[in-house]
């Protein structure tokens, strides 16, 4: 029986390198793999998935205007599915990956953040904490040792931003992932 999977965690938990890894796992034991990745994430290139230890794959680029109910329908026969960056799909695309797992009866993966620069949910990560069977966090570290749950936006000067856009993309040069007492911590100092 197959199952919608959610793995989350910080910036720079491994989550693409993780799906990468999955996916030769699958492929390794002859299976199909339809890799897919929201449009919004175009850091490494549109169509690629690349993880910051140098995994990389090309990807099927979801746009947010996109049926991937019918994007699957051309694919043909696959095993499983396996998505990074699914904070980025829309609540109905995360309500068709439900309806996949349900009615095709193909596993789902989706690696991804939970909550954004501010600690806010993500559209499609709420979504996906409402609808996944399963719920994984793949943890990291904060520079002081604690378990890191933030993903702290930077300016240019190493300063924590506590405000704008949700969706800015950006590497290691714009986040780091904190635990919430030394994000806290730094925004406090920063104000004072």
């Amino acid at each position: 029986m197959a199952k919608l999977y959610f793995k989350y965690g910080a910036m720079g938990s491994s989550k693409s390198a993780q799906a990468l890894i999955t996916r030769f796992n699958y492929e390794e034991l002859g299976m199909k793999v339809w890799l897919i990745k929201p449009s919004t994430d175009d850091r490494d290139g549109a169509d690629v998935i690349k993880s910051r230890i140098g995994l990389s794959a090309k990807a099927c680029v979801i746009r947010p205007e996109d049926s991937i109910k019918e994007m699957l329908k051309k694919q043909g026969h696959v095993d499983v599915i396996i998505s990074d960056e699914s904070q980025f799909f829309t609540p109905e695309q995360i309500d068709e990956l439900r309806f996949i797992v349900d009615e095709d009866d193909i596993p789902v993966i989706c690696y991804g953040l939970r909550t954004d620069f501010m600690t806010r949910f993500f559209p499609g990560s709420m979504r996906l904490m409402e609808l996944a069977d399963s719920l994984a966090e793949i943890k990291t570290i904060c520079a002081c040792g604690s378990k890191a749950m933030v993903n702290a936006r930077l300016d240019e000067n190493g300063n924590i931003i506590t405000e704008g856009s949700q969706v800015f993309i950006g590497g290691n040069d714009s986040y780091k992932a904190m635990c919430h007492k030394c994000w806290t911590k730094k925004i406090r100092e920063q104000r004072s």
